[in-house]
């Protein structure tokens, strides 16, 4: 089943009118993929190369996840699955946000294709408004802080962009008292 829906995915062209260069969806899953993480849509970057989290924030996603480019790139174990499939352009003061067709038409398809146990990470504002509308009224901080009232299904972080390191260092206790647990909530559901 997933091969022919990596296939249609390949092929979307619904926003193609809104994107400035042009359709180029960036997924990785499988049937067996049991980490799925749920970000925000590709950068430039991750657009001209065709990799998931290519960048300066995939490689503090990594760290934080503690894994490293084989485990986190092998799509038997972890599903890579954005909020848009393909790079949204730029607006004032960075990236523009992910086009609001491409989650409800491909993810509860994908969503599917994946096994129910797996545990999901929530990286950013946008993927954590889709998959936690309950926690909507609460900031991302907040969310993040809250993190094991989401737990065993989801796992709620700050998008890892270079502005990440702003947040950290007035969030002290992200990194002492969430990555701990991340990383063995990201084991758990490796092994």
């Amino acid at each position: 089943m997933s091969t022919g829906l990596k296939r249609e995915i390949a092929n979307c062209q619904l926003c193609a009118q809104h994107l400035p260069l042009g359709p180029r969806p960036i997924v990785r899953f499988s049937a067996m993929s049991r980490l799925l993480i749920v970000g925000q849509a590709p950068g430039s970057k991750v657009h001209a190369s065709g990799i998931s989290w290519d960048d300066d924030s995939g490689d503090r996603l990594r760290s934080w996840l503690g894994l490293d480019k084989q485990v986190f790139y092998d799509e038997a174990r972890v599903a890579l699955v954005p909020m848009g499939f393909c790079y949204p352009g730029r607006r004032a003061g960075g990236d523009a946000p992910p086009r609001p067709e491409c989650a409800p038409l491909w993810h509860g398809r994908v969503l599917s294709a994946l096994p129910a146990d797996r545990l999901t990470i929530l990286a950013g504002i946008h993927a954590q408004h889709c998959y936690l509308p309950a926690a909507r009224r609460l900031s991302m901080t907040e969310r993040v802080q809250r993190f094991r009232e989401f737990l065993p299904q989801f796992f709620p972080l700050p998008h890892p962009a270079w502005r990440s390191r702003i947040w950290m260092q007035k969030n002290p206790w992200f990194e002492n008292e969430v990555l701990p647990v991340l990383r063995e909530e990201v084991r758990r559901a490796l092994n």
